[in-house]
């Protein structure tokens, strides 16, 4: 289909169907007008495809910046994570001095400070799922093709934050559990 405006005594729009390649008829339907009236000018000719583009445009922009904001957001949680996770791993380094110096396993240390870790990330995805389940429909015009609470985009972005979560609590731990018992007890 094409469309294209001619300015009479106030702008008609003209739209044809046609077969063949839209773009291509152009200079006809220009002939064609002109046949008529060779004072109308006839402008901005553009195929259905071009205005569909067009009037979607903005929510397509809006579209790619909520999705690089929400990648930085996820980024930015799971580096907040590892940070609070491995804080609060380094506050209980004496703790696992003294574990380790009775004779705990490093396994069973692993598994206590991953545990309590994943309790508190799982409390915190709960609530970030509900809020952000609450708050979908302020952005519901801003998707295009995509139903505000979708179970995938849900599911992944969660995925993401436990397994940044679960690294963010192994890794401070794996490394304290390497730490010497006599210097941990030492630790302030």
């Amino acid at each position: 289909m094409l469309l294209c405006y001619v300015n009479g005594a106030e702008l008609h729009p003209i739209v044809a169907r046609t077969s063949v390649e839209p773009s291509s008829l152009a200079g006809a339907l220009r002939q064609q007008v002109w046949a008529i009236d060779k004072d109308q000018p006839v402008f901005d000719v553009k195929t259905m495809q071009e205005v569909r583009s067009t009037s979607v445009a903005i929510y397509s922009f809006s579209s790619v910046m909520l999705a690089i904001f929400a990648g930085v957001a996820l980024v930015l949680a799971a580096v907040g994570i590892y940070g609070v996770m491995a804080f609060a791993v380094t506050q209980r380094t004496q703790e696992i001095g003294i574990r380790m110096a009775l004779g705990a396993r490093t396994a069973d240390v692993l598994k206590l400070v991953v545990t309590h870790g994943m309790k508190l990330a799982l409390l915190g995805m709960v609530s970030g799922l509900a809020g952000s389940w609450a708050l979908t429909r302020f952005i519901e015009k801003l998707l295009v093709g995509v139903q505000p609470t979708d179970l995938l985009t849900f599911s992944l972005v969660s995925l993401s934050l436990l397994v940044a979560a679960f690294v963010a609590c192994y890794l401070p731990a794996r490394r304290a559990t390497k730490v010497d018992p006599l210097v941990a007890l030492r630790y302030e």
